[in-house]
């Protein structure tokens, strides 16, 4: 079975609105989902270690979501888990004091971002799709994505069938 693992940012929770929105949707598709707490840990790298501390004691295939630093999170672990795809919402990529800068993981990714985001610079997105051919979904919000979630379902379900058996 496939385990959809979620990893919210840095100012949320793993039972904030996208992560239940979307994980209802992998839910109805058949997946199992987890929803990892972050809460204690300000530390992206330590985040990235609980992420993979986890992940690896579960022999399931992992699809890694993740939004914000969650993102950031989901995409350094990826290789080392062995994901089969990774889903990222204005991930916290190339930020300053963030260890990694780059993201070697070929498999599939699919970037979700907002035009207006405030915490996240969209050209960070754009260049991490550019530079890895990565399916990027730009939206007409903010770092949230509060009001994307009826638009980033059915992106997030199509994307997932592709994992389904």
């Amino acid at each position: 079975m496939t385990t959809v693992v979620f990893s919210h940012g840095k100012e949320s929770g793993p039972k904030g609105s996208k992560i239940t929105t979307l994980s209802n949707v992998a839910n109805d598709m058949g997946f199992d989902v987890q929803s990892i707490d972050y809460q204690d840990l300000d530390c992206p790298e330590a985040r990235v270690q609980r992420l993979i501390d986890i992940t690896s004691e579960d022999s399931d295939d992992v699809i890694l979501v993740g939004s914000s630093m969650g993102g950031y999170v989901s995409l350094v672990a990826a290789n080392q888990v062995s994901a089969k795809g990774v889903f990222l919402m204005a991930p916290a990529l190339y930020m300053p004091n963030y260890q990694v800068q780059h993201f070697p993981y070929d498999g599939f990714v699919s970037v979700v971002h907002g035009w207006s985001d405030e915490v996240v610079p969209i050209e960070n997105s754009l260049t991490y799709a550019r530079q890895q051919k990565a399916q990027l979904l730009l939206l007409n919000d903010g770092h949230r994505l509060a009001n994307s979630k009826p638009v980033i379902s059915p992106f997030f379900r199509n994307w997932l069938d592709k994992f389904r058996y």
